[in-house]
């Protein structure tokens, strides 16, 4: 006889495949298409920039900024992009793709994004939400059932690895992935070290590998591990986007890459954008370095391998932190959003979508910012932080990347700012330098 609970388990799993099976059906009949727009935004051109209302003698203060950086080993090499009004009025290179090689920064080569992804994974979760396939409050137990009946971490034991849990007091939901607030870390970089030993010794994939294992195996095992806290009551930076990205394959019945390429990337014409460079572009894959001395060297192999992008098993998609893009690539992305989900003739997004996106969707008591608030994916400045100055207008929206990539985006002066590195540690202020040449440069 089959004991109760493997048969509630077979239940469970039956209902899952079946709603999957119903998801892909639909998905298969066409409804996935992205489509026509009554609107059509041009797709991003470059003009002269009193074309778009910026300076271009003000532009030039960001050569100075990026040419400064370079010379005095704050950075090696850096791509600074700046685009408004749809057309892109500045766009240009600095510096040293991989000093160790002697090879020049070009303005199209192509780095590792890392969390700039989660801003990709979260559209994409979006664009299946719009085709009213499962609601943002739903738990995510109803396509990942290994998340069902999730615990809370109670007490660990540092001999053994052992620990105990208790109940959380609700289930994961989509919209807790969305916002890092399921309670769910972030392994060998949490700031808790039991986590990091947890999701160790359970194989869990934390942001890039080189080893044959699928997203699919690694948020089943994440799926036993406690949490670090109740669901919806904190803020904790960690795996959420990852397991979504997991939960886009089971609702589009695609694997994620694909699911991206064939629904993101290809009607918006981000050609160099994906989780792993083809052979024909590995060349120009910027070589992520870190000071040593007075020189920039190649960061060796860590917790994981700098090549991940061209070398390896090629198999683990990362929503979180594993995308590659070029500064074109990525300003693209943005000014889809820019123009309220639409670009080229194409809508990838309700404009009213892009509205919920944007909104503030994590309470201040548990985000922390005081200028800024959290939507899906995104920090947006708040009238306190554009009062500040130096940052944008109310509503920018912004993030970065592991490996010092930052963009923002100004809806209000239809601006786009992208700087494009690969460092692991030094002392960069390029970042905040570089929003501030952009504010400055408009004369209109």
């Amino acid at each position: 006889m089959i004991p109760l609970f493997q048969r509630h388990r077979a239940v469970q799993r039956a209902a899952a495949q079946a709603w999957a099976a119903l998801l892909a059906s639909h998905l298969l009949l066409g409804v996935d298409a992205q489509t026509p727009s009554i609107r059509h935004s041009p797709p991003l051109s470059y003009a002269a920039p009193a074309k778009a209302g910026v300076s271009a003698r003000r532009l030039d203060r960001i050569d100075r900024m990026c040419e400064e950086a370079v010379k005095e080993g704050q950075v090696p090499g850096v791509v600074a992009l700046v685009a408004r009004k749809g057309r892109i009025v500045y766009h240009k290179a600095f510096g040293m793709a991989d000093n160790q090689a002697g090879r020049v920064l070009h303005r199209d080569d192509i780095f590792r994004i890392a969390s700039q992804s989660k801003a990709v994974t979260a559209t994409a979760v979006m664009m299946l939400w719009e085709q009213g396939l499962f609601r943002l409050d739903d738990p995510i137990s109803r396509w990942i059932p290994e998340f069902k009946n999730p615990q809370v971490l109670k007490t660990y034991d540092e001999a053994t690895g052992a620990w105990t849990g208790e109940p959380a007091r609700r289930e994961i939901t989509i919209r807790d992935l969305l916002t890092h607030t399921s309670g769910l870390g972030y392994g060998v970089i949490d700031g808790d070290a039991r986590f990091r030993k947890l999701y160790e010794k359970a194989g869990v994939v934390d942001l890039f590998t080189t080893e044959a294992v699928t997203i699919g195996e690694s948020v089943r095992r994440l799926a036993k591990l406690p949490l670090h806290h109740h669901p919806g009551e904190k803020y904790t930076y960690g795996e959420g986007l990852d397991v979504l990205g997991r939960f886009i394959e089971v609702v589009s019945g695609q694997p994620f890459d694909a699911f991206l390429q064939t629904r993101l990337f290809a009607p918006l014409g981000m050609r160099d954008t994906g989780f792993y460079l083809p052979q024909e572009k590995a060349a120009r894959l910027v070589a992520v370095q870190k000071p040593e001395g007075n020189q920039w060297v190649r960061h060796p192999v860590t917790f994981y391998d700098p090549e991940y992008p061209v070398k390896g098993a090629k198999s683990f998609f990362s929503g979180g932190a594993g995308l590659c893009s070029t500064a074109r690539d990525y300003a693209t992305f943005l000014q889809m959003y820019l123009n309220g989900g639409e670009l080229n003739g194409v809508r990838i997004l309700s404009r009213t979508t892009v509205d919920v996106i944007m909104a503030e969707q994590v309470a201040r008591g548990l985000w922390g910012g005081d200028t800024r608030h959290y939507g899906l994916a995104f920090g947006v400045l708040d009238a306190k932080g554009a009062q500040r100055g130096g940052e944008g207008s109310e509503g920018t929206f912004d993030w970065g990347g592991y490996f010092n990539t930052q963009y923002f985006a100004d809806p209000k002066e239809q601006t786009i700012g992208i700087l494009m590195k690969q460092t692991q540690g030094g002392n960069d202020s390029t970042a905040w330098r570089f929003r501030l040449l952009v504010g400055q440069s408009i004369d209109d």
